[in-house]
């Protein structure tokens, strides 16, 4: 104990008288604890000036690793899944030509129309109306809404119904409504509907027209 209080009164001696005196001057342990504060000031400041922005570029460089990984990897699955998504691809090319090809163009609309109204003469009908509306223009098709008044046999309506349902062009038959008559007729009121596709001078159109509403 007696040693270590002289220690202890010995380095406490070190830190007297040193105001005024040049620091080169002073004895060992003010010198060496001068030094320890100095060089743990240099830290901070490298620290903060230097050191944190390099960690922070570091770790914005790990997260770049680790997301250029994660694309590599779904680019080699993308790779390894070329030859069946070019079967897709082609499989969806044939499905939209067949699609394509179930839709009239503009000018085989009027063979469209005249063909319907054969198949409601051919089963015996008796038309009341038929009267085609307004064209409507969509993204990429138009539709076409016939409203169409016919009278018959049950039997002849049920045939012309499912004659419009096997033609080789798209019509859907919509607001369905049967009223019963004398001597066993019927009347089918319905709106008949057609779709074609674009031609491009309407393609063109429509995409001026989009443009412009977003401008």
């Amino acid at each position: 104990m007696a040693d270590l209080r002289n220690i202890g009164t010995a380095v406490t001696a070190q830190f007297r008288g040193l105001n005024g005196r040049h620091p080169g001057q002073w004895p060992l342990v003010p010198r060496l604890m001068c030094g320890v504060a100095v060089f743990a000031a240099v830290l901070a400041l490298a620290w903060f000036f230097y050191w944190d922005s390099q960690l922070d570029e570091l770790n914005a460089g790990e997260q770049q690793e680790v997301k250029l990984r994660d694309e590599y990897k779904t680019k080699i699955q993308q790779a390894n899944n070329l030859d069946a998504l070019k079967k897709q691809k082609a499989q969806v090319g044939e499905y939209v030509a067949t699609l394509e090809k179930a839709l009239p163009s503009k000018a085989e609309m009027d063979a469209l129309l005249s063909d319907i109204t054969h198949a409601g003469l051919g089963r015996g009908l008796q038309f009341e109306l038929f009267k085609p509306g307004k064209v409507v223009v969509k993204d990429y098709y138009a539709e076409q809404p016939i409203d169409i008044k016919v009278t018959g046999s049950y039997h002849d309506v049920g045939e012309f119904s499912s004659d419009i349902a096997n033609l080789p062009r798209i019509v859907t038959l919509n607001n369905l409504a049967l009223v019963a008559g004398k001597d066993a007729t019927l009347t089918l009121d319905t709106v008949a509907k057609t779709f074609r596709y674009l031609d491009p001078n309407e393609v063109a159109a429509q995409r001026k027209a989009a443009g412009g509403g977003k401008k």
